[in-house]
């Protein structure tokens, strides 16, 4: 029975790990098939004079530029914010409080991003890069602070106290076994909270800061259907790829022993 039964797990493991290769194989070809076939066939089509303003390799780089330079912005805030605070918050000494921190980041993924990034700016009075940067990553802050609360709080008991046991210091535990084993969770949680922010990019143009929301609403309002198309077609590219820059850092920074 046992021989029977250990051929099968292999062979469901591999028939696993081979479609997740496949996938990380597949989505960005699929991308780059999408986005050229929109490119070549709004380049090569007639456009008139508006059209072509916005269709052109100068403004489509340099508006895939903004709008990447957002997301980077984005992703080095939600970072550098929500991995520490959510590694506070597992601490002892922090736990109580860790439900109001989770309550306002809800807050700002539960709003709409629409109405968060006006309200900042009549706030602020800000316009620009971080007018759209400072919302949109409070509003893409809730997965990885959640995720890295879950992550630590899910290690094993046993390892922790297995690692106190054995002489490390309350930082040595945390750097050598809570955070390592927690980063699959980590990296799932900026997954998604990257997505949030290139979806959410794309209406940094109502503060000035640009992006390929630019070209949708060009389009739209001008009624320029290639211009809406190009400018969406990039927008979603863009999303595939970070979704799945995501898929391969989970798949090859997460702990060997748990894939």
């Amino acid at each position: 029975m046992s021989s029977t039964t250990k051929p099968q797990g292999f062979s469901t493991e591999s028939g696993s790990r081979r479609a997740d290769r496949i996938r990380l194989l597949a989505q960005p070809a699929a991308v780059v098939v999408l986005v050229g076939a929109v490119l070549v066939w709004a380049f090569t089509r007639n456009n008139d004079a508006i059209e072509a303003e916005s269709i052109n390799a100068g403004v489509l780089l340099t508006k895939t530029g903004e709008h990447l330079l957002i997301t980077a912005v984005v992703a080095a805030i939600v970072t550098g914010i929500a991995v520490p605070l959510g590694v506070l918050l597992t601490r002892s000494w922090a736990r109580p409080v860790a439900p109001l921190f989770i309550a306002i980041a809800n807050i700002g993924q539960a709003a709409p991003a629409l109405g968060v990034l006006v309200l900042f700016f009549l706030w602020t009075e800000w316009e620009g890069l971080w007018c759209a940067a400072l919302p949109i990553a409070f509003y893409s802050l809730l997965p990885v602070l959640r995720n890295t609360i879950t992550g630590i709080e899910s290690v094993d008991p046993a390892l922790v106290d297995a690692g106190r046991g054995i002489g490390m210091s309350s930082s040595g535990v945390l750097f050598r076994i809570e955070l390592p084993l927690a980063v699959p969770l980590v990296l799932a949680g900026l997954r998604t909270a990257l997505v949030l922010a290139v979806g959410t990019a794309t209406l940094a143009f109502f503060v000035n800061g640009g992006g390929l929301g630019e070209l949708v609403d060009t389009g739209y309002k001008l009624n320029r259907v290639p211009v809406l198309v190009v400018g969406a077609v990039l927008a979603v590219g863009l999303a595939l790829i970070v979704d799945w820059i995501g898929a391969v850092l989970e798949e090859y920074l997460g702990p060997k022993g748990l894939a």
